[in-house]
């Protein structure tokens, strides 16, 4: 991995792309249709109401495919900030399970490649 790599309009369109993976996820129920966006050692934390989730991403895989399909979800990419290597990005959802979701991201490119290596989030009331 080259560390000195310069921001480009394709690293934008790359981590929208990964952000897409993960949305389609949603919307098909299966978790293994976002798990290609995150890195293998990514976490996810927040509050589902009073209670605290903290865990390795494969607890999200698996809660996605616990519940139904998201198919009216609707998502929009509130910000991306991106520095050589490292990016953040803002997601705002509604419609998922009909709850209203803020995702924060932040994503490394490994090898030449955008992934996921963190997620939190907040359920709005």
């Amino acid at each position: 991995m080259n560390a000195t790599t310069t921001t480009t309009a394709g690293d934008r369109q790359a981590i929208e792309q990964v952000i897409q993976q993960y949305i389609d996820g949603g919307i098909s129920g299966r978790g293994a249709d976002m798990k290609p966006a995150f890195h293998d050692g990514a976490t996810i934390f927040g509050y589902l109401g009073p209670d605290f989730i903290g865990s390795p991403i494969q607890g999200l895989f698996d809660w996605v495919d616990q519940n139904p399909p998201a198919t009216g979800l609707q998502s929009s990419i509130a910000a991306i900030d991106i520095a050589g290597t490292v990016a953040l990005v803002r997601l705002e959802l509604d419609n998922w399970g009909g709850h209203r979701f803020t995702d924060m991201f932040t994503l490394l490119k490994v090898d030449g490649e955008w992934k996921i290596i963190s997620k939190v989030f907040h359920l709005h009331p």
